[in-house]
């Protein structure tokens, strides 16, 4: 059964860290890209970071190019987002996803990050 599980968001300081992490399960994780997406209020849900099904390329928006690091495990079928210097505008709901996924119209729940003073 498909399954997509974030989690590791909260509450945090402007200037602060966080760690997301994906765990997939029900698809062949390991041949497909990656991908982090957060959706901000009254914004569109927004592609943040893509990592390769090797794990070799990157790809990031450029409001978190340099703050914000995707990566992967495939061993353990998770994904992660290292999230540094966090901002306000940061602030959204963080879902995972993959073209597997996608194309199925399947998301999680994601999880909520929430950067504040």
């Amino acid at each position: 059964q498909v399954q997509l599980v974030e989690s590791g968001g909260g509450l945090v300081q402007p200037g602060g860290s966080l760690r997301l992490s994906c765990a997939a399960s029900g698809f062949s994780f390991s041949i497909y890209d990656m991908r982090w997406y957060r959706q901000a209020p009254e914004k569109e849900r927004e592609l943040v970071a893509l990592i390769t099904s090797g794990g070799i390329s990157t790809q990031y928006a450029d409001s978190v190019k340099g703050r914000f690091t995707i990566s992967r495990d495939n061993a353990k079928n998770t994904i992660y987002l290292q999230m540094n210097s966090l901002k306000p505008e940061d602030t959204a709901l963080y879902y995972c996803n993959s073209y597997f996924t996608l194309t199925r119209n399947y998301w999680g729940q994601g999880t909520q990050v929430t950067v504040s003073s």
